[in-house]
């Protein structure tokens, strides 16, 4: 029984520091855990970044969108072409902004009725000049992505109207291969 009394004495008589308290024991093992389960944390985020910071969880919506697209029945109306690709769109007060790139601009502007059956894309009946100077930037309020280039054309409705990218060499087509589009949708 000596022995063991001498140990306990030994161990409460030890110098400060010599032997880790039970509390910073827990602490190093909290900042273990707290490691240990940051890196999934952090790889989920990374993972999932598109859902968490875009309103919607749409990568397409841009900053400050107060609705998602498919709230705005005109864009049923004339849905965007099968190619479209670089896709951004801007919500607010029942007004939609979508910005895409597109080799199909005609076969758009047909199905939404801003281009009558067989008139030519820049017929000034159905559209006119927009005021870009050619490779001039231009990008709606709110609308995120990258900027429609000038020369651009307008083509307009009641609810829905688009701004289109000519060709800086041809005056009689689209900027190829693929133009840039601006379509606004107005809710009814």
């Amino acid at each position: 029984m000596g022995g063991s009394g001498r140990a306990d004495t030994q161990t409460e008589d030890a110098a400060p520091g010599s032997r880790p308290r039970p509390r910073r024991r827990l602490l190093r093992r909290l900042g273990v855990v707290a490691l240990v389960l940051a890196v999934p944390v952090g790889g989920l985020v990374w993972l999932f970044q598109d859902d968490l910071f875009h309103p919607f969880g749409d990568a397409r919506a841009c900053e400050g969108s107060d609705a998602p697209l498919s709230d705005f029945p005109g864009v049923g109306n004339a849905p965007l072409p099968d190619d479209a690709s670089d896709v951004h769109y801007f919500t607010q007060d029942g007004t939609a902004q979508v910005s895409f790139r597109s080799s199909r601009i005609p076969e758009f502007l047909h199905r939404s009725g801003l281009l009558a059956e067989g008139a030519p894309p820049f017929d000034k009946q159905d559209g006119g000049a927009y005021g870009l100077g050619d490779g001039e930037p231009d990008r709606p309020q709110g609308l995120c992505g990258p900027a429609l280039r000038g020369p651009a054309w307008m083509y307009g409705g009641t609810f829905v109207s688009v701004l289109v990218e000519r060709s800086d060499i041809n005056p009689d087509a689209f900027r190829g291969p693929a133009a840039r589009a601006v379509v606004t949708y107005r809710s009814p």
